[in-house]
């Protein structure tokens, strides 16, 4: 009886602390759980884990996750719900990733690569066009047809170039691969625009489509000038708009005829010291010779902020440790402002200029104007070298001060850096394709002017237009001085060795036209032509007397 009652009493404290009423017997669910749909939930009390009992009280401890929320509805612990929402949702994240990654590669391709792609060689879909298109004319900007396809009674196809040697390097060729605008713009001229309708009538008649025509930003006119001004000299003629970076003139010697190539290629390639199929203009590398006094100049207007402060005593030479610097066939200038040094070319005066810099500070201007750079061009060149560095000795830095040392240069990267200087600083991007139109004249798409990059600040600019004109109206270049439209340039006679260890000087002209208003930017060089203002000026001279009839 006793023990009854005991159990008795325990039960109903139970139910008092529980609120719910004690099974008996039997299995016993968890309580506050139906025994509908979750059998799981079952247990037996003898074979509960010992952890689950109060020894004090007697008394079952409840996971409360589990109690019974007011609607009736299982309530699921919310550690367990992340483990197992964690694996979906990581794949949701990764999958999102993958996708953003692809619409990336995708924009990537369309506005980077898909000129690169359609235009390559290895392009498989270009051979698959040509048999169904015939490539298209290239024109000059003033309607001079530069290339085109001619086809005989048998339906054979021969690219005929009527200006034959003189634009070469520029148009290229078919021949072995492709070059200059007959790479770049390989797609457009194996497409065509042509009537639809045209099209496939011509298809059943196994007669192929016209393709489009490239109408390029070359000027026959100066192209003429420049080829025959830089007569029989090895070398290379650039020239551009500098407001809008329109390429006008690129003609390099010595060349080839693109008529004639195929059967003359296994020669040329066998011949290991012909030089013909390199574009000088793009690919050349030279010394700058004392063309590169425009970036000493900046580099001492950046130091000091004008150029007023300099004063120099040239006695014809300086001599840095071992080496004595000369000015060009001994010249003693006497005392000189960088004006007057600038304008006739004092090579002492610049190695001092050199000394007071430092290296750091040349090198800095040097990275500033793209040297070390890939040239923004979609023709192939060359990248421009400097290694001048603050270990450099200061035999090094003074020769590279006034242009000589180990830097090269490309005459198409100091037609950029005097085309940017006459836009106020700015250098707009070149270009060589103004646009697109099929063979019956409708335009399909235009080429706009783009800037590239600021190279000189507004001042910076002014300041080395006031220098360049003095070159031309007091120094080494004024054949060019007095003429209607007015010039801004400099010179150069760039030293170098040759292969018999003999010393021999590259003539240099860079410049610019009508300063005010600026119509022409020219980088000139011909080897072996010695002083710039000997050989070069002179050719500069001819094409602007060409192309401004005076």
């Amino acid at each position: 009886m006793e023990r009854e009652l005991g159990e008795d009493i325990r039960r109903i404290m139970r139910e008092e602390e529980t609120g719910l009423p004690e099974k008996e017997e039997g299995p016993q669910l968890f309580p506050g759980l139906t025994d509908e749909g979750i059998g799981s939930a079952i247990f037996d009390e003898e074979a509960y884990d010992e952890e689950g009992y109060d020894e004090e009280d007697d008394l079952l401890l409840i996971d409360e996750d589990l109690l019974e929320e007011p609607d009736g509805d299982a309530k699921e612990p919310a550690g367990r719900k992340r483990k197992k929402n964690g694996p979906y949702l990581f794949i949701s994240i990764a999958f999102g990733i993958l996708f953003l990654m692809l619409i990336g590669h995708l924009i990537y391709f369309h506005v980077k690569l898909k000129d690169n792609i359609l235009n390559s060689p290895y392009n498989r879909r270009q051979n698959a066009q040509a048999e169904h298109i015939t490539r298209g004319k290239i024109m000059s900007y003033d309607g001079m047809t530069l290339a085109r396809t001619e086809t005989d009674d048998e339906g054979n196809e021969t690219r005929v170039y009527p200006y034959a040697n003189e634009y070469a390097h520029v148009i290229g060729y078919t021949t072995h691969g492709k070059s200059g605008i007959e790479s770049i713009a390989n797609y457009e001229l194996l497409t065509s625009h042509t009537n639809l309708i045209d099209q496939v009538i011509g298809e059943f008649r196994q007669k192929k489509s016209p393709g489009d025509t490239v109408v390029t930003t070359l000027n026959a006119g100066l192209m003429d000038a420049a080829y025959y001004a830089l007569g029989d000299y090895r070398g290379a003629v650039v020239i551009l708009d500098p407001k809008t970076g329109r390429i006008l003139a690129m003609v390099s010697r010595p060349n080839f005829d693109p008529n004639t190539l195929a059967y003359v290629w296994d020669d040329m390639v066998a011949d290991p010291s012909n030089s013909q199929l390199v574009n000088r203009a793009t690919q050349g590398l030279y010394p700058p010779g004392s063309t590169f006094k425009i970036a000493t100049a900046l580099a001492y207007y950046r130091r000091y902020g004008s150029f007023e402060g300099f004063h120099y005593d040239c006695t014809g030479e300086l001599t840095i440790d071992d080496l004595t610097v000369h000015c060009y066939k001994g010249a003693v200038h006497g005392e000189e402002t960088l004006k007057d040094a600038f304008a006739h070319s004092c090579n002492t005066a610049f190695s001092e200029i050199g000394l007071m810099l430092g290296a750091q500070r040349l090198t800095a201007v040097a990275d500033s104007l793209m040297f070390g750079e890939q040239m923004p061009t979609e023709l192939y060149s060359s990248k421009s070298r400097w290694s001048l560095s603050t270990s450099s000795p200061d035999t090094e830095l003074v020769q590279t001060a006034f242009g000589q040392g180990k830097t090269l240069v490309t005459p198409f990267h100091m037609a950029l850096l005097v085309s940017a200087i006459a836009n106020d600083g700015v250098l707009m991007k070149p270009y060589l394709i103004d646009h697109i139109e099929n063979a019956g004249g409708r335009v399909i798409s235009t080429k706009k002017p783009a800037a590239y990059r600021r190279l000189f600040s507004e001042n910076e600019a002014g300041a080395l237009t006031e220098l360049m004109r003095a070159v031309v109206e007091e120094g080494s270049a004024n054949e060019l001085a007095w003429r209607s439209y007015g010039v801004a340039g400099k010179t150069g006679s760039a030293e170098y060795t040759k292969s018999d260890g003999s010393i021999g000087t590259h003539s240099w002209f860079v410049g610019f036209t009508n300063p005010d208003d600026p119509d022409l930017a020219i980088a000139v060089i011909a080897e072996d032509g010695g002083a710039g203002s000997t050989t070069a000026v002179p050719i500069a001279s001819a094409i602007f007397r060409s192309y401004y009839g005076e």
